[in-house]
């Protein structure tokens, strides 16, 4: 039977008994006897029950007398879970920078590891692996030659030292962005325009982050700059269009420059070639000249000396060979009679008189001239100069043969 039935017995759970009037149970007299079961978890005696039955001392719970045991085994609870909390891991790209109540403590690398929990100790994760990237907006920088250059550039950099980058600065981004304009300034400040424009963009970015580097290790920011990067240099926009017709004439005047250079190097050398061929071939001429030269003052000395034993005999072959000289390219000949009469030629065909000569014919030649002579005494001597003609003709040929 339900303890709310019609007619049951007094079985009220919360241990009250209906009022005499048949109502439903008082609820501060429930609530009442629930605080006391609950008081006596921790040895507290409840509250006595209004209302007759049972004894309002003990809680309604076995152990309730053992309250001490139970707030030794909480707070034991409670104290292994505040220990566990203070067990971390660090990832491998990660550095744990441990601070005691603010101060720096120690920094653990990679793996599993346990501090003195919050709030004495706290653990601060910081990826040291990382390559960040800090980008400084278009800057109107002052030049060297008071002109203004729009720049903007980005600085990649890692975190060298977790400790610096968390105690010896305020705020290390901010630091870096200031250092970074700064470094900037300094470099473009020390450049020309045209430098900025042109081959200083290969140069200014290292010269920067070297400056950086410098300011940061100064203030052991912990933080390493991995590169910068030009990534606008260009005059303002308001005489933009100047500076674009400026280098597209630079422009010009290196491939005018680069176009002369090819042409240079493609006519010098065959100048270079064509000189020396001549000076080699004037060389050659002149040796050739001196030693004709030699040869012939050799051969004049020679013939002085015969001339020297031997006048007439040289004079006489010294002539000969003149007319050998002179008769060898002369197909024709044309003898005066030499009797100082008249005025009668002589005409001898050279080449005929030769091949006839080469056939072993100038005796029959010969006879046919003494005939003719027997009919004109001026040709008296005719035979004997004719016969020496075609004998000195036909020396020529066959020397000219053996040559």
């Amino acid at each position: 039977m339900a303890w709310n039935e019609p007619g049951g017995n007094d079985n009220d759970p919360w241990g009250n008994r209906k009022n005499s009037s048949g109502g439903p149970p008082d609820l501060d007299e429930v609530f009442k006897n629930v605080r006391g079961k609950i008081d006596g978890l921790f040895g507290k005696k409840g509250p006595r029950r209004t209302g007759g039955g049972g004894d309002g001392g003990s809680s309604g719970f076995p152990g309730g007398n053992i309250g001490g045991k139970g707030i030794g085994v909480v707070a034991g609870i409670l104290g292994v879970l505040w220990l566990a909390s203070g067990i971390y891991i660090i990832d491998p790209a990660e550095a744990g920078v441990v601070t005691q109540f603010g101060r720096h403590v120690k920094t653990t690398g990679a793996g599993p590891h346990w501090h003195i929990p919050y709030p004495i100790q706290s653990v601060e994760e910081i990826n040291v692996q990382e390559v960040r990237t800090a980008t400084l907006p278009d800057q109107l920088i002052l030049t060297q030659d008071e002109n203004l250059a729009d720049i903007k550039v980005t600085v990649q950099y890692v975190i060298n030292s977790a400790e610096d980058y968390l105690f010896n600065v305020r705020g290390p981004d901010e630091t870096l962005n200031q250092v970074m304009e700064s470094a900037l300034r300094e470099v473009i400040g020390q450049t020309d325009l045209e430098a900025v424009l042109t081959a200083g963009r290969e140069v200014i970015p290292s010269v920067t982050r070297d400056e950086m580097q410098t300011v940061l290790d100064n203030y052991n920011a912990g933080i390493g700059i991995t590169s910068v990067n030009f990534e606008k240099g260009q005059p303002p926009a308001e005489v933009q269009a100047a500076f674009s017709d400026v280098i597209k004439a630079r422009e010009d005047r290196e491939r005018f420059i680069n176009e002369a250079q090819g042409y240079s190097n493609e006519v010098v050398p065959r100048a270079r070639g064509d000189a020396q061929r001549i000076i080699e071939e004037s060389q050659a001429y002149r040796t050739r000249v001196e030693q004709a030269a030699i040869g012939e003052s050799q051969r004049f000395l020679s013939l002085l000396t015969e001339f020297e034993k031997a006048p007439e005999v040289t004079r006489e072959r010294l002539y000969i060979e003149a007319m050998e000289t002179v008769l060898g390219n002369t197909n024709k000949v044309l003898i005066d009679s030499g009797d100082g009469g008249g005025n009668s030629l002589m005409y001898l065909p050279i080449d005929k008189l030769i091949e006839q000569g080469s056939n072993r014919q100038q005796s029959g030649v010969g006879s046919a001239l003494s005939s003719s002579s027997n009919d004109s005494p001026r040709f008296a001597d005719l035979p004997t100069r004719v016969e020496e003609v075609v004998r000195d003709a036909a020396r020529s040929r066959d020397r000219g043969t053996l040559q």
